[in-house]
């Protein structure tokens, strides 16, 4: 194996050893729009079909496209995939579905997700992942219009 070297101090070192582990990896980051409004509404019902929801498609549709749920938030969810090809698929089949999901609703009662997803080297810890990589999905998921997908170029 090479020797690492400080660039700045030209010694060599060994790399720390309590350091989070790095890899590239695909993330996507989803969100409900509107979801204040949603709990504004009906509070119960919207939180009990956004559970539903979770068990039913989003949780099934990253383990089907061999994907791992990273974490949940209220009215959201992190993945991390291996293949962006999996990731971009696994998006497409939760933004559908809610299509279906939704037609039997009146269009205030929607529950649509704006869904972002990177490309990118993250930090990956056992109960989340941090890094730019998941920031930029972040971004794309904040710039999305409801019921869509924004890639990054390198996805």
């Amino acid at each position: 194996m090479g020797e690492i070297r400080d660039f700045k101090s030209n010694k060599s070192g060994k790399p720390a050893r309590d350091a989070s582990p790095r890899r590239l990896a695909a993330i996507v980051a989803g969100d409900i729009a509107g979801y204040s409004r949603l709990m504004e509404i009906d509070e119960e019902g919207t939180h009990g079909r956004v559970k539903r929801i979770e068990r039913g498609l989003i949780e099934p549709s990253i383990t089907g496209h061999h994907g791992r749920l990273v974490k949940t938030t209220g009215d959201g969810f992190i993945a991390i995939f291996d293949s962006p090809v999996e990731a971009v698929r696994c998006s497409i089949v939760i933004q559908q579905d809610m299509v279906g999901r939704n037609a039997s609703l009146p269009r205030h009662h929607w529950i649509e997700y704006r869904i972002g997803i990177n490309l990118g080297d993250v930090i990956v810890e056992a109960d989340d992942v941090y890094g730019d990589g998941v920031n930029i999905a972040s971004r794309l998921e904040g710039i999305a219009d409801p019921g869509q997908v924004y890639i990054s170029g390198g996805i």
